[in-house]
């Protein structure tokens, strides 16, 4: 074989070659556009649910408010005296109605996060003005049940810096839960310097605890405690998520150590100051 039929046949391969890599690039390009196609779909899709969520949420916030507005003015007697099964009935209805609102607001909460809508509002506050208002919101809840709600004096903890609503949502949702499941017992609200930029909330129950298996994905989105008690306190199974994604918005992480027929404690640990342009006047 000559060099002219060498090159000939090494000019063949390199066109076979060329036309198999144009064929591959063509594919790629087509697979490409295809993965975009599904992406804006699935854009679309997420924006939808958004939105319905959205929607729904304040169609159902309405007719939430007026019937806990009008079991406040039943229980206020105004309209006249209640015996004591009609104070336990619209309890119920209270109840009930408080159980659907706080759905709503996890469901709204979740749809502002998906559609990027949630904002943070940091502030300087005193962790004691905090526990003080947690305090006074679990009260009519506390003295209905057999278990102790105890807030820890913070002492010596400096001023936070971040969002005390997001924050206050966070213990809330902990505070709420642990009452939930500790039938009787205590919970324990408590605050502590972690390292020297960093606070940890701990919320301990001596309640029925948290199955192992269950621990690693409590966070997750729709997972609930499968247990007696579930049955009977109703959830969207999405407040424990909410807690996870409000925490890394400030800049922090939750967390969960739990045995089973002991309690369990749920902590979040933050910065003492929300990254962000402070004016010097306020620290």
């Amino acid at each position: 074989m000559n060099d002219s039929d060498d090159i000939a046949r090494l000019r063949a391969e390199n066109e076979a070659l060329r036309a198999e890599l144009d064929e591959t690039n063509q594919g790629v390009l087509a697979l490409y556009a295809e993965l975009d196609n599904q992406a804006e779909q699935l854009r679309q899709a997420s924006e939808l649910k958004s939105r319905f969520l959205s929607y729904m949420s304040h169609e159902f916030r309405t007719p939430l408010d007026s019937i806990l507005s009008m079991t406040r003015l039943l229980v206020d007697e105004l309209d006249g005296p209640l015996n004591e099964e009609q104070h336990k009935q619209v309890g119920f209805v209270s109840g009930a109605a408080r159980e659907l609102s706080d759905m709503v607001d996890d469901l709204l909460d979740l749809a502002k996060i998906e559609a990027g809508r949630i904002t943070i509002s940091p502030a300087w506050f005193e962790l004691m003005d905090l526990f003080a208002a947690l305090r006074g919101m679990f009260r009519p809840i506390v003295d209905s049940t057999e278990a102790d709600l105890v807030f820890e004096e913070p002492r010596g903890m400096p001023k936070l810096y971040t969002d005390d609503k997001k924050l206050a949502q966070i213990l809330r949702n902990f505070i709420s839960n642990a009452l939930k499941f500790t039938p009787r017992g205590e919970v324990r609200v408590s605050a502590e310097l972690e390292a020297a930029d960093r606070v940890r909330f701990s919320v301990r129950d001596t309640g029925i605890g948290i199955p192992p298996d269950l621990q690693g994905i409590l966070f997750e989105d729709f997972t609930q405690v499968d247990s007696p008690l579930q049955k009977r306190v109703r959830g969207t199974g999405l407040g424990l998520s909410l807690c996870r994604q409000f925490a890394h918005l400030l800049g922090g992480e939750v967390g969960v150590i739990s045995v089973p027929g002991e309690g369990s404690t749920f902590h979040v640990v933050l910065p003492l100051k929300l990254p962000a342009e402070v004016p010097d006047g306020n620290a």
